[in-house]
């Protein structure tokens, strides 16, 4: 009973706080402005604990298996635990907010980070695979934190707002995998094994980031868009003839939106995981990975400002377009390159972030378009799992193709992959266009 007074105290308590922004743009604005403030940091503190997987959680896994024909399976396991994450963190952030929804999911993803910590030293392979599923919570709430800014923002300000949040990780994200090394030797001086030493700063990372948003995420700007849509005078079915074709529109949205996400996770997870493999095969050593795996990641992100900004301005479809063929270039190029040419693989990489970049971006804003506050968190949750599930694919049959072809074959495989993105949504955009079309 306390526990529902206190859920219908928040409500109460949002309501008013909407009423006092509602008839005020300006303060419209300051709240918009704040609360992308407030994501940002807590996703810069993110994105150093998001690295550490990406980096070393295949070669912890070699190390211990001692066999590569496994080496996809800790990022399988890790987009495992972010799918049921994104569901979780989605139904609970439309119940309780943004606020509590993502900030327990770094504080899980954490706690994740502690048990590879643990598992390392006591080199037990089942506690590596179950924490790295928990581990997969930070990862959720990482992407799950780009929503958060487009809350309160207008129409032409989402995919700005989304590229805001994204690109502020990169601060975390390429300084992670630069820290390999040292933080190994950090764990070597405290008896750790030295692949441990990056999920170390990944369980200090996610954990501030949790308490970030804990406790300076007020007012909750999910609670507060939810309360301002309930208090939006209601359009007649007269005012609003087309009210139905918007929902199909709407929907229509939606599944473009998912498979863009889908398809440029599954090619940039399934490439990602394997380089370092790749490299080590080919006598590079870990401050080599740290640094291409870096500047893959700083591509995964810092372009996203300039990338808002055109999704904005040129439109979604024509970037996701954009996407398939930057993904297709990666590909080709990572599978071309000679193993022992740095320069090449960090090109590759490059691009293989940029093309998930342009494509992750387009299609979240698509499904930002196609939701409203009411159902926005819990339909994003959904749409996160399958993206994440999409990941998992890749990641654990990278592992496979590789070992029972090449890289090179993984390599051409995702780059081709990628170019399914341009039928679907030119199919997508004509069966759009045929209601309106027979309309007239």
């Amino acid at each position: 009973m306390e526990l529902k007074h206190e859920h219908s105290s928040a409500i109460q308590n949002n309501r008013k706080k909407a009423d006092s922004y509602i008839h005020s743009p300006a303060e419209q604005q300051r709240l918009y402005k704040r609360t992308l403030l407030i994501v940002v940091i807590s996703q810069i503190f993110g994105g150093a604990g998001l690295a550490a997987g990406v980096t070393v959680g295949a070669l912890l896994a070699q190390e211990m298996l001692g066999t590569d024909s496994y080496a996809g399976i800790p990022a399988a396991l890790l987009t495992l635990g972010s799918a049921l994450s994104a569901f979780l963190i989605g139904r609970f952030s439309q119940r309780s907010g943004r606020r509590l929804g993502l900030g327990l999911g770094f504080l899980v993803g954490g706690i994740g980070a502690i048990g590879v910590v643990m598992a390392a030293i006591m080199s037990n392979i089942i506690l590596l695979f179950a924490s790295l599923c928990v581990y997969g919570a930070g990862t959720a709430t990482n992407l799950q934190a780009r929503y958060a800014g487009t809350d309160l923002a207008g129409p032409t300000q989402r995919a700005t707002a989304i590229s805001i949040a994204m690109v502020s990780t990169t601060f975390g994200a390429v300084a992670g995998p630069n820290l390999v090394e040292p933080m190994g030797r950090f764990a070597l001086s405290m008896g750790v094994p030295a692949l441990a030493g990056p999920f170390m700063l990944g369980a200090a990372a996610f954990t501030l980031a949790g308490l970030v948003l804990l406790a300076f995420l007020r007012p909750d700007p999910l609670l507060i868009a939810k309360s301002w849509d309930r208090q939006q005078p209601k359009k007649s079915a007269e005012a609003n003839p087309s009210a139905d074709q918007s929902s199909i529109v709407n929907n229509r949205g939606l599944i473009v939106g998912t498979t863009v996400m889908v398809l440029t996770q599954i090619v940039m997870v399934a490439i990602m995981t394997m380089t370092p493999i790749h490299m080590k095969h080919h006598g590079h050593g870990l401050s080599e990975v740290g640094l291409v795996i870096g500047i893959h990641v700083g591509a995964m992100y810092f372009p996203s400002l300039v990338t808002g900004i055109l999704v904005d301005k040129l439109g979604r479809t024509f970037m996701a377009y954009t996407s398939g063929v930057t993904l297709l270039a990666a590909g080709l190029l990572a599978a071309i390159a000679p193993g022992d040419s740095l320069v090449l693989l960090i090109t590759a990489l490059a691009l293989l972030g940029l093309g998930w970049n342009l494509g992750f971006i387009s299609g979240t804003a698509l499904i930002v378009d196609a939701t409203t506050a009411s159902t926005r968190a819990k339909t994003q949750g959904t749409l996160d799992v399958l993206t994440a599930l999409a990941g998992a694919a890749g990641g654990a049959l990278s592992g496979m193709v590789v070992a029972s072809s090449s890289y090179a074959v993984l390599s051409y495989a995702g780059g081709f992959l990628s170019l399914l993105l341009i039928p679907v949504v030119i199919w997508t955009r004509r069966k759009s266009a045929a209601p309106k079309s027979s309309a007239m």
